[in-house]
């Protein structure tokens, strides 16, 4: 049993194209990090597993999903 599990806190959420990203925010050893996870036709993936801005997870996760469309 984890004794405190680590829920998503999830900040933001939007629609970028076919993809649903969702940014979550937690803290790892005081820091404040940032994930962005992306929910697709195909199922869900982490496509940015930890950076130290919002913004940068936005980019990212943009970049990730642009790299995967189907459609160009």
């Amino acid at each position: 049993m984890i004794e405190s599990p680590d829920y998503p806190h999830i900040v933001m959420a939007f629609t970028y194209h076919d993809f649903k990203i969702e940014i979550d925010q937690s803290e790892e050893h005081g820091q404040v990090v940032y994930a962005a996870w992306v929910n697709y036709e195909q199922g869900c993936a982490v496509a940015v597993p930890c950076v130290f801005s919002r913004n940068e997870a936005i980019w990212k996760a943009k970049r990730w999903c642009d790299e995967r469309r189907v459609d160009g």
